[in-house]
């Protein structure tokens, strides 16, 4: 029955926020909103609706390090997998104009929260602040694009444009964006309350089963967006939503979390996964630095990374950390 209820939420949470994120840039464009500010927020959030509401859903559980787990294990997948995947799809073209400026304020997250989690927790004001630190770079972000001038500006409109290709009527789109919604919450529920069982039954800690089963789930969305960006040839649109993903991931899914249920940060997130999240982010903002394209080889190595860090969770990390230290 468990596994049931994990493969319900996987499929409640992909169908949902597919449906989520089309019926709300219908509904945004219906409103008058410009493509540029439907790429910059409504694509955003609603791409991170399935980590936002998990991750929330596992926080008022009890379950903080099940929350945290998907944060960091989202922020994990979304590079090595999704970008690894995609590149081999086929080959990544960075374009540093467009995305470096994204890059650097996604690394500066990963170290806020990383040295926010080395304290031990996450408490409201932190999280807070978080999300009003994203929510200052979104308006400083509009203001210097909406000239469309900027390649980045460029990039968040493709972004938009790939979820506009069906046309709804305004009652077609707010019944997606309401059913998309209720979806993801119903996926959400029953994906931590599936994974949280197995967690029980197996002895596995939580904060394992969010780094792993539940952090793949949420990435779901992501992984069909990209996939489909590369078979039409827009790679640019796959790295601009994955750096975005990770993004609101850090300082709107953790930080939103935190700012209304405080977050207990569990030690292997500490000894471990942050650094390797950290590593990973590291990788990427070096790619887009230097303009260097993710070739199929890149995507390749991206994929067997990722192969290495989920047979560390099998095998534990603490058995890991013994034979390396």
């Amino acid at each position: 029955m468990i596994y049931l209820q994990v493969i319900i939420g996987f499929v409640l949470l992909l169908g949902g926020a597919e449906f989520l994120v089309r019926g709300a840039v219908q509904v945004s464009m219906k409103l008058g909103l410009s493509m540029l500010l439907i790429g910059m927020t409504v694509v955003a959030f609603g791409t991170s609706a399935p980590e936002f509401i998990v991750s929330l859903d596992a926080a008022l559980a009890g379950s903080p390090g099940m929350a945290l787990g998907n944060v960091v294990g989202s922020n994990i997948a979304n590079i090595l997998l999704i970008l690894g995947a995609t590149a081999v799809l086929a080959p990544v073209i960075v374009d540093t104009r467009a995305v470096i400026r994204d890059g650097l304020m996604v690394t500066g997250a990963s170290v806020l929260f990383t040295w926010l989690c080395l304290s031990g927790s996450i408490q409201n004001l932190a999280g807070g602040i978080m999300v009003l630190i994203l929510m200052g770079y979104l308006y400083n972000s509009y203001r210097r694009e909406r000239s469309g001038e900027a390649a980045s500006a460029h990039l968040h409109e493709r972004e938009a444009e790939e979820f506009q290709d069906v046309e709804m009527s305004t009652w077609m789109a707010w019944l997606s964006l309401i059913g998309g919604l209720i979806a993801v919450g119903l996926g959400a529920d029953q994906l931590v309350t599936g994974g949280s069982a197995i967690a029980r039954n197996f002895g596995v800690p939580e904060e394992v089963i969010g780094l792993t089963l539940i952090a793949f789930g949420t990435s779901l969305p992501e992984l069909a967006a990209s996939g489909v960006a590369a078979y039409r040839g827009h790679t640019d649109v796959a790295i601009g939503n994955v750096i975005g993903s990770n993004l609101f991931n850090i300082l709107m899914v953790a930080g939103g979390v935190a700012a209304i249920v405080s977050l207990d940060v569990p030690e292997q997130l500490v000894r471990f996964d942050l650094w390797v999240m950290m590593a990973a982010t590291l990788v990427i903002l070096t790619y887009l630095a230097l303009g260097r394209r993710l070739s199929r080889i890149d995507g390749i190595a991206f994929l067997t990374v990722y192969g290495l860090y989920i047979a560390s969770q099998a095998v534990g990390v603490d058995q890991v950390l013994s034979w390396v230290i």
